[in-house]
């Protein structure tokens, strides 16, 4: 196929951005009920630094009161998500197990342990902790969101499609809508996906950050099934919502680099960087830079992002697809396919068999490589990277007429992209 060609970076980076809406998913779900008179009356429609602080202020003068931990905690998630700090999250959950200690059955505590625990890609305890809630609270629905994520990040696709059903059954608000929509994205239903976000961001929320989440992720799905136009203007409803918003931002510069204004994408770039040097935003930098031919700057930028994951690594986080991703192309294949093993056995979903195929494949093992690449595409999700990776272990793996299926499945979902020329299995 007469594609332009693709550095890999790029495919690493387009990868990392759908990537991390499971893991952002597992922080949305939706605001507590919060009765008239209660703590979280009173901090209600404020941002979430207001809300931590007059929480935090509530938690000391009233210590027996668990609802107030259980909001604070809210709280910190909402601000790990908007920040990017993983510290939150540790701080979330020290006031998570103080409400525990107090009520053991708490529900809005256990399902707050259980979006903690999914957020550090520790799936088997999330769903553990959103059982739980759900038992301890049967009517609610907030525990849903947790136990749906985990299923689907542990591969039960089945099991998350019957639990889905039943949260949107109980509330169709902005949480459960994002997540049919995130459900149909990975069943390969970009416009079901693309409707289904609509109706989240129609839902609305309390915090404007959710709104402004839902909202960039609705300009994910434009900008992947080939709408720039749509896409730009979700992320610029997403910046009218929250101004600065980091992620519609990164998602703007993804749709400048769709339209060829390289040197604009590069300022905004630079700017998310220098706000949140995430590796997945450094590793679009990278590309940027490449492309403008400053390689000196591009590789500073991939070093900075692989240290930034091998610092999270060291710091107890689980590995996640983009970090193998990164791994297999710019650092150790080998240490790629030991962290894509670590991934696989935590977490066996299609984006952890994509990954780990194509650090088998980095490594000089497109066999293995090819096999897992195929599971990645058991559900008929509509991803060129997937395919991309498909058609490089099925090229190094001696099946041609694969590779080039492959590879024109990836032109169909993004005429823009096409496997590296020159490339082969284990080189790079």
């Amino acid at each position: 196929m007469a594609l332009p060609r693709l550095n890999p970076l790029a495919l690493a980076a387009a990868a990392v951005a759908f990537l991390a809406t499971a893991a952002a998913l597992t922080l949305l779900n939706g605001p507590a009920t919060v009765p008239a008179g209660s703590p979280g009356s009173a901090v209600a429609g404020r941002s979430s630094a207001e809300r931590i602080q007059a929480l935090e202020a509530e938690v000391r003068r009233r210590p027996e009161r668990t609802a107030a931990y259980n909001l604070l905690g809210e709280a910190y998630l909402q601000r790990s998500r908007e920040t990017g700090d993983s510290g939150f999250q540790d701080r979330a959950e020290q006031v998570f197990e103080l409400a525990l200690a107090r009520d053991p059955r708490d529900a809005a505590a256990l399902t707050g342990m259980g979006a903690v625990a999914a957020s550090r890609h520790d799936f088997r305890t999330a769903l553990d902790f959103g059982r739980r809630a759900r038992r301890a609270a049967p009517q609610a629905v907030r525990p849903y969101g947790v136990v749906v994520d985990s299923l689907i990040e542990l591969g039960r696709y089945e099991a998350a499609g019957r639990a889905l059903q039943q949260m949107v059954d109980m509330k169709p608000n902005l949480a459960s809508y994002a997540r049919v929509s995130y459900y149909r994205e990975l069943h390969g239903d970009l416009s079901g996906a693309v409707e289904a976000m609509s109706l989240a961001a129609s839902a609305g929320g309390e915090a404007a950050e959710q709104v402004a989440y839902v909202q960039t992720l609705l300009g994910d799905l434009q900008l992947d099934r080939g709408a720039p136009h749509a896409a730009t203007a979700a992320y610029r409803l997403a910046l009218a919502r929250l101004p600065g918003y980091v992620d519609a931002r990164f998602g703007l510069a993804r749709a400048e680099l769709r339209a060829g204004e390289v040197r604009r994408a590069r300022a905004r770039l630079a700017g998310v960087v220098a706000d949140r040097p995430d590796a997945d935003h450094l590793a679009l930098l990278a590309e940027v830079e490449l492309q403008l031919g400053r390689s000196g700057r591009a590789r500073r930028h991939i070093e900075r992002a692989i240290a930034t994951e091998a610092a999270a690594l060291r710091a107890g986080a689980k590995p996640d697809a983009g970090a193998v991703l990164l791994e297999a192309d710019y650092g150790s294949p080998a240490r790629a396919v030991r962290l894509g093993r670590r991934m696989w056995r935590a977490a066996p979903s299609v984006t952890s068999a994509d990954a780990l195929g194509w650090a088998l494949t980095r490594a000089g093992r497109p066999r293995e490589g090819y096999a897992y690449a195929m599971r990645a595409l058991e559900l008929g999700s509509r991803y060129a990277s997937f395919h991309l990776h498909a058609a490089g272990a099925a090229r190094g793996a001696g099946k041609p007429t694969a590779a080039r299926r492959h590879l024109k499945r990836a032109g169909g979902i993004d005429p823009g992209v096409s496997l590296p020329s020159g490339m082969r299995a284990g080189t790079g």
